[in-house]
């Protein structure tokens, strides 16, 4: 039995870390085999430890695509919260899944900044963080998104437009 990946992208600070931890709770309490790999983590689980150029980026976003694709043909139904702003990132992981969702968390770059539990959006600020998604390279809505979720504070995150 295959399983699938399940990409959920957005800003820096959208919640898609968040969202996609409420998934896996739901699934594993319905006793589906399914797995997170969230960008974050992954991230400073990898030695030695990706930047943020462009080519590590790129090498990232590969790498977490292969760890998701490996995962889903064992028949994980596997939860990736990771920014990926660039649609090759994302194309890349579709092509090697079984089967691939994308979830885009629609989400306004300034509330992306006031929640930012990591400091990114102020250390981009101070210059301290360069290439930042939504400030600097341009993060818009995938075009081939199979879900779309608003996570805007003024309310929950929630279906807007989904399809198979």
């Amino acid at each position: 039995m295959s399983g699938i990946v399940v990409w959920f992208t957005g800003l820096p600070s959208s919640g898609k870390s968040r969202f996609a931890e409420r998934v896996r709770q739901r699934l594993a309490e319905r006793g589906l085999r399914c797995c997170l790999l969230d960008g974050d983590r992954v991230r400073d689980l990898l030695q030695p430890k990706p930047g943020y150029s462009e080519q590590e980026r790129e090498d990232f976003y590969v790498t977490l695509g292969n760890l998701a694709a490996e995962l889903a043909g064992q028949g994980f139904l596997v939860l990736v919260p990771a920014t990926a702003s660039k649609r090759s990132y994302r194309d890349h992981a579709r092509q090697r899944a079984p089967e691939f969702l994308e979830v885009w968390l629609d989400a306004d770059t300034e509330e992306c900044r006031k929640r930012d539990a990591k400091g990114l959006y102020a250390r981009f600020a101070r210059g301290e963080v360069q290439g930042l998604p939504g400030r600097t390279s341009a993060t818009r809505h995938p075009t081939r998104r199979t879900c779309e979720l608003s996570a805007r504070k003024t309310k929950p995150p929630s279906s807007r437009s989904c399809s198979a």
